[in-house]
């Protein structure tokens, strides 16, 4: 009987040690194992995904095709240019195949396409093999084990979990790999189209890594560039790559008073060179950093501690219990699928009638990716949030460092998200999602969304009225203004005194300091002064009118999948004059203005109207009609849709 002739498709696994889907591959003892990745159009074109992501990815696909061919010279990462959907098919018939092995993905997007592929191996007589190892459980049997549902907690995440079984032990990386065999093709590629192209913002040149055929431009398999791609250069000075973060890793462990005693809350978010947590969240969406590996190798130095009665840290705040909140959300992800990555049609998020609202699809019951603008105001804070020009230099420092570097401190995460939701601008988290998910190198579909449903208060934590001050928050780790003269050059020179509020200074400290503090970010320039914007809002007050709002939408109680979120009903809860679009009798779904907006099959059937609360008059049922702000189709909150359907 011949031996097996194996496909090992890599994705989100891009490393050797701990992969318990490339020892399955191995176990085989195939005869040939081609070790590839499939170049998907999907991330090129459909999926915010911005040039320093891009970058940190290529260095983890050549770190790991370097790792192989250490291995066998004869073997590396092929990088094939073709959707997996369309090109798996025809290597099976090709390169002779009997086995496809793979990670198992619980990402929405991810779903659908692995479904298409596994029936496509049915079809050809390939058997399949997938196995978990992109988180420390399978999400599937922590979903189970908690009874189909999310995990909303740590403790609900650690209760299935003991269901499960422990957390198993990492796997040593093979010494050796097989040779691939023939990789000569001679099939038709099929080319994808690059419409909408919503990653075009940051092309140089025309998108044209698919322009040479399926094994790229020299005909090797080579992993793309960023040139190819037309992508202009990266700005993070982060690398990607398994032995990068290995590296790194050695160095964190040898430490063990910092991995034995790590609090997260405790560390800076004003820290940079170095920062001061170990920012190995890119290292572990790409899989480049097996997230067991990384557990139990913590776990071998608290039990050492332990023993030596030294002082330990403990989940949730322990780098342990970073893991934990990271399996935590794929659960979440994993029982929810795409519902899980929106306010509308989910029963585990709650309603708050936030400005600048998803425009819906009625038919399938999803976000589009598009927004309408309630408010020309809140329009213009957004765009100044998204470009740290808001007035506010911690707030802007972060959204900098962000955009620049593609990681930013987890509690600058927290301070930028409450600013923008129910701290101050009172925004839909799902536009801050999308700003994260186009900027962060770390960007994991399930941790985003689980963590700005986090920080709106819509899910997961509650407590609406502990707002992060962007002046206090600040000051109390880094009093002088280090992080913000770093982020903010403008302000680089602005005695410590104003720092966090330049518009306070006089005029004439303003002009030794080289700045001018005026306008709302559209001027960075007059007479050669440089220009830094006045304070978007008066912070206080915006905080209180978003502490009522909360505590409005908090009353009426309202999920994404209550009756009146579905049918534009809801509005006739809040008073007109409540915060968000509430103004009217009648709105859209999912807090949309009005249905003028939605895409798909108008609901014509609604709910019986209910009396607003605390509104004498009757309300007309009619809704003024606001623009809709029109962005790309076929974006969304998570990693894309990649064929979507209701849930």
């Amino acid at each position: 009987m011949s031996k097996p002739r194996v496909l090992y498709w890599f994705r989100t696994d891009l490393r050797l040690h701990d992969s318990p889907a490339l020892k399955a591959a191995l176990d085989l003892q195939p005869e040939v194992l081609y070790p590839i990745w499939c170049w998907d159009p999907h991330y090129v074109y459909h999926a915010r995904v911005g040039n320093n992501r891009w970058q940190f990815l290529i260095d983890c696909m050549n770190d790991v095709s370097r790792s192989i061919t250490n291995l066998n010279p004869n073997s590396k990462l092929f990088v094939l240019r073709e959707p997996a959907v369309t090109l798996l098919s025809k290597l099976f018939t090709a390169w002779r195949i009997t086995h496809i092995v793979f990670e198992k993905d619980t990402d929405a997007y991810a779903r659908e396409r692995d479904k298409q592929v596994v029936e496509s191996a049915r079809k050809a007589g390939v058997e399949v093999i997938v196995k978990s190892g992109r988180t420390l459980w399978d999400s599937d049997d922590i979903v189970k084990a908690h009874n189909g549902k999310p995990t909303m907690s740590i403790s609900q995440l650690q209760s299935a979990g003991s269901k499960v079984g422990d957390i198993a032990l990492p796997i040593e990386p093979p010494k050796s790999i097989p040779n691939p065999g023939d990789t000569n093709l001679d099939i038709k590629q099929e080319r994808p189209s690059s419409e909408p192209d919503i990653n075009e913002q940051y092309r140089d040149a025309d998108e044209g890594s698919y322009s040479f055929g399926i094994a790229g431009p020299n005909g090797d398999y080579s992993v793309p560039t960023l040139k190819e791609l037309g992508l202009k250069a990266a700005t993070t000075p982060h690398r990607g790559g398994e032995s990068v973060v290995l590296g790194k890793l050695h160095i964190i462990l040898a430490d063990e008073d910092y991995t034995g005693t790590f609090e997260k809350p405790k560390t800076s978010p004003a820290a940079f060179e170095p920062q001061a947590t170990c920012l190995t969240s890119p290292y572990l969406h790409f899989g480049a950093l097996s997230c067991r590996y990384f557990y139990h190798r913590i776990e071998e130095i608290v039990e050492r501690r332990r023993k030596a009665k030294r002082p330990v840290s403990e989940p949730p705040t322990s780098l342990t219990g970073q893991l934990l909140f990271r399996d935590m959300y794929f659960a979440a992800q994993a029982a929810l699928g795409y519902s899980f990555g929106q306010t509308y049609n989910n029963d585990h998020c709650r309603f708050i009638p936030w400005h600048l609202p998803s425009r819906i699809d009625v038919s399938t019951k999803l976000i589009t990716g598009d927004y309408e603008v309630d408010d020309e105001v809140k329009q213009r804070e957004f765009i100044r949030w998204r470009e740290g020009k808001t007035g506010f230099p911690w707030i802007d420092a972060i959204m900098r460092q962000l955009k620049y570097e593609g990681w930013i401190h987890h509690l600058a995460r927290h301070a930028v998200a409450c600013f923008l939701t129910r701290g101050g601008c009172y925004i839909s988290w799902e536009r801050g999602a999308e700003v994260f998910e186009e900027w962060l190198i770390d960007h994991e579909a399930a941790c985003n969304i689980g963590n700005w449903q986090w920080l709106s208060c819509t899910a997961f934590y509650s407590q609406f009225y502990r707002c992060y001050s962007p002046i206090a928050f600040g000051r109390k780790w880094d009093d002088n203004g280090d992080f913000i003269r770093k982020y903010v050059p403008e302000l680089k020179d602005m005695p410590k005194k104003y720092i966090y509020e330049p518009h306070k200074a006089p005029v004439q400290d303003q002009k030794k300091a080289g700045v001018l503090i005026k306008g709302d970010g559209e001027e960075e320039e007059r007479d050669g002064t440089r220009v830094y914007p006045k304070p978007m809002f008066d912070f206080p007050t915006q905080r209180e009118i978003c502490i009522q709002g909360m505590k409005a939408a908090y009353h009426v109680g309202l999920r994404g999948k209550s009756p009146q979120v579905l049918d534009g009903t809801w509005k006739r809860l809040f008073d007109d004059h409540a915060e968000g679009p509430t103004e009217g009798g009648l709105g859209g779904p999912g807090g949309m203005m009005s249905f003028d907006n939605v895409d798909g099959i108008e609901i014509r059937h609604r709910a019986p109207a209910t009396p607003k609360r605390g509104v004498k008059r009757e309300a007309s049922d009619a809704s003024p009609s606001k623009s809709a702000h029109t962005r790309v189709r076929g974006q969304s909150t998570l990693d894309g849709a990649f064929r979507k359907k209701k849930p």
